[in-house]
Order: structure tokens, then sequence, then C-alpha cells
């Protein structure tokens, strides 16, 4: 008698494959999230606490012949010192970014999507560190800011730092996954998901 073909109710039938493989690509890109914002985030308080030391009081530094220099701002705005007097609700806004950002891991299964949220996450925990930590006070402390581009004072270009790159290197490349139709359960746009087809993974 020829043998009956696996039920889908039984471990890796035809019912359990997707689910199979779609906790392992979640783990492993929650992992590089988790792992690309606390470097940025160390690497961000590190800059920062070195340029205060080696910074405060002391005249631009000058780089590359003039095309860097390197200079303590103390910064009460946003990235690249927009919004200057709304420290409070810029803190809030990062606040929510920070929380979308968790929650939106949890679909999280493309590698240039976990490597853009990491790096917007790690930035923007950098700023808000600051604004937390920094006088004059909680949720209104002034965010250090480090480099200037081509003059001092941001005369061409708004004094930033590790954070605010982060922040930018990260959208870009939000924009650039959305170009290409790259969507965060590592589908392209218009495509069905393995979860869609599948069902859902178990918890």
């Amino acid at each position: 008698m020829s043998e009956l073909p696996a039920s889908s109710d039984e471990p890796g039938g035809p019912g359990t494959s997707g689910s199979a493989t779609i906790a392992p690509a979640l783990a492993s890109k929650v992992r590089l999230l988790a792992i690309i914002a606390p470097l940025v985030l160390a690497a961000d308080i590190i800059t920062k606490v070195v340029a205060v030391a080696e910074l405060e009081g002391r005249a631009p530094v000058e780089l590359l012949g003039g095309l860097v220099y390197l200079q303590l701002i103390r910064n009460p705005g946003a990235a690249f010192s927009f919004a200057t007097g709304y420290t409070w609700l810029l803190t809030v806004i990062a606040i929510a970014v920070v929380v979308v950002i968790i929650r939106v891991s949890r679909r999280l299964r493309s590698t240039g999507w976990a490597i853009a949220l990491g790096l917007v996450l790690g930035g923007a925990l950098g700023n808000l560190t600051d604004r937390i930590f920094r006088s004059p006070g909680p949720l209104q402390g002034h965010v250090v800011d480090v480099v200037s581009v081509f003059a001092t004072d941001g005369r061409v270009f708004p004094v930033f730092n590790l954070a605010d790159s982060s922040i930018v290197c990260g959208g870009v490349l939000l924009v650039l996954m959305a170009l290409l139709g790259r969507e965060l359960d590592g589908t392209r746009s218009g495509t069905q998901s393995a979860e869609e087809r599948n069902g859902p993974a178990g918890d």
C-alpha cells in the first residue's frame, strides 16, 4: 500500500514550512537592528563626551584644510539646529519615534530596513539622551553638536553630530528601500508576504 502524504498539521508538513522560515528571519533582522542601534548610541555618547572635554572654551579646530571644523555647540533645537526653542516638543517626538520603531520591528524581515531603522533608532536615542540628561534640565537639555563643514558656526551648513548623521543616513536608506519597492517584511510592493500566504507565525 502506498504511503499517504504528510498531514499539514504535522511538524515539517506543508502548513508549517512558511512559519518555520518566518521566525528565524524575523529574529535575525531584529537582532541586526538591536546591534546597530546600541553601537550608534555608544559611539554618539563617546564622541560627545570627548568633544565636551576637549573643545569646551576652545576655538574651532580646523581639519582637512578648512573642509571640516570641530566646534562645540549646544543646540536646543532638532537635528542640524532646526526648531530652536521647541526642545520639549522635540523630546516628545523623539520618544514617539523610538516607540514606533520598536513596535514595527515585530514585522521586520528585511536587512535593508533593519539597517535603516537601526541607524534612525540609534541616532534618535543619542540626541534624546542629551535632551533628558544635559542642562538646562530633563526634556529640555541642549544637544551637543560638534562638526561644522566648510566654515565655523554653521554658516555654510548646520553644525551636526554623529547622531544627526546616523538619522540622515538611515532616512536616506529608508527612502531608497521605498523607491525599490522593498517592504518591511522583505517582500516587494504588490507581492504577498510569506506570513499572508501561510498564516501568522506562532508567538
